[in-house]
Parts: structure tokens; C-alpha cells; sequence
């Protein structure tokens, strides 16, 4: 199942490496991944990821990672021909 997640982190070294990382070893494979600096200097990331385990438990996961500040996910068939930015 493909999902969408949102996510702000801080700008940290190695924040994004973390949070990648963190979805690999939890299963997920990232297909698509869009990144903005906002104005106070954090990350805006827009993936689109694939994994066999539900989104909400990935979502939990990253919230636990010190960097990420908001995480959101959604279905991907809930967006269904919504690209990543």
C-alpha cells in the first residue's frame, strides 16, 4: 500500500539521513520525496512511500525521531492522482 507523508524537521545535521533511515529499517521503501526549507530554517517533506505495514505505525515511529516536529500520513488512495510536489 502506498502512502503519503508529511513531515517538518528540524535542520539538524543529519535530520533528513534519520528520518530516511528510520523509514527503511521499518519496511518502507520511498518512491518519490519533495523538500523546502520553511522560513525558521526546519525541512517541509513531502514523501510518497510503499510498505506492507499499516501508515500509522510508520507515522508513530518517525514521531519518536528527536528531529520530526509534525508528521502526518495519508493513503495514497485516499489522494489518488495527487503527485508529490
Amino acid at each position: 500500500m502506498q502512502f503519503r507523508l508529511e513531515l517538518q524537521i528540524s535542520a539538524a545535521e543529519g535530520a533528513i539521513v534519520r528520518v530516511l533511515g528510520m523509514i527503511e529499517r521499518r519496511g518502507f521503501t520511498a518512491h518519490a520525496i519533495h523538500a523546502e526549507r520553511n522560513g525558521d530554517g526546519s525541512w517541509q517533506l513531502q514523501m510518497l512511500v510503499d510498505g506492507q505495514r499499516p501508515g500509522h505505525t510508520l507515522a508513530m515511529q518517525l514521531g519518536k525521531v528527536y528531529d520530526c516536529l509534525a508528521v502526518a500520513v495519508t493513503a495514497q488512495a485516499e489522494v489518488a492522482g495527487a503527485p508529490v510536489a
